[in-house]
């Protein structure tokens, strides 16, 4: 019986993508019922016996050692992001400490950041899954205006980027690409899930996801691995009008479940004026003295 595991279905969806021509393998004119390569030619391509990969494929092999990942990684002509995600779900059929639900708080250090920042680069704190932990005026005045500033100090009503990008109707207006950023959104999740996957918070919040979307059900089964880094959007902002953001995201030291992300634009540019707007407008919200933090 097949009993996929979160590594097999990902080593089955990435050597879909792939043909015999992309990996030098020869087709001798046959006919394939299914795309992308046989699981006996990966196997060839990885050094490793087909039945091995077979099992590791149908859930039935706990692990593979980092020889055989790194062999399977070449094979599938994964990207460094790929590959780091199945050594991710390589590990997960090991043990790992459940994560708590216990909530999670931004110190007050990164909060005076995120103030003195408010004047020159919107910016928020998001946690392990996606959580709003906090933000500065700016930052809730480009991303979420039409949310109350405090939520995130409610660590049962907080603000999910993943959330809002599929299920809020203002958020999916501000971006004019909303694929492309509800793709990046998707790929994240599949990463953090792999690393975290005895936290059934984020279970839950793709469970939700999976029942109320059919776009991100289609997205999730693609496996697509996007860690956060640095991208381009374009916003339609309600407020200000078109503009087109740098976001960029940062670890937070001594804190490896929580995340700085930024937004800046080209100097000069009408982008920057209009983030200049916002910042006139994010000065009119009230800061809440008290604060805390996770869903």
């Amino acid at each position: 019986m097949d009993r996929t595991s979160p590594l097999g279905a990902f080593l089955k969806a990435r050597r879909a993508r792939l043909s015999p021509d992309d990996v030098g393998l020869p087709r001798y004119g046959d006919r394939r019922r299914v795309p992308g390569l046989r699981r006996e030619e990966v196997a060839l391509l990885a050094g490793v016996s087909a039945g091995y990969y077979t099992r590791l494929e149908q859930g039935r092999q706990a692990n593979a050692s980092p020889e055989v990942l790194d062999a399977l990684a070449r094979a599938l002509h994964l990207s460094p992001a790929e590959r780091d995600h199945l050594y991710d779900l390589s590990s997960t059929t090991g043990h790992r400490p459940a994560i708590s639900g216990d909530d999670e708080k931004v110190s007050a250090d990164l909060r005076t950041l995120l103030t003195t920042m408010a004047a020159h680069v919107p910016a928020l704190v998001v946690g392990r899954r996606n959580d709003v932990l906090a933000w500065n005026r700016t930052g809730h005045a480009l991303l979420a205006p039409h949310l109350d500033f405090a939520a995130p100090d409610d660590p049962g009503g907080r603000p999910n980027l993943s959330r809002l990008v599929f299920l809020d109707a203002p958020t999916r207006a501000l971006h004019r690409d909303w694929p492309a950023k509800a793709r990046a959104v998707v790929g994240n999740l599949r990463i953090l899930t792999a690393r975290n996957p005895g936290d059934t918070h984020l279970a839950a919040l793709i469970a939700e996801l999976t029942a109320r979307s059919a776009e991100f059900r289609s997205m999730w089964d693609a496996h697509t691995v996007a860690p956060c880094g640095r991208d381009v959007h374009t916003l339609a902002h309600p407020a200000v009008g078109e503009l087109t953001v740098t976001q960029q995201t940062f670890d937070v030291p001594k804190e490896p479940h929580q995340s700085l992300v930024t937004f800046t634009a080209e100097p000069g540019s009408p982008s920057t004026a209009a983030l200049e707007a916002l910042k006139t407008r994010g000065r009119t919200v009230d800061v809440p003295v008290a604060c805390a933090s996770t869903p």
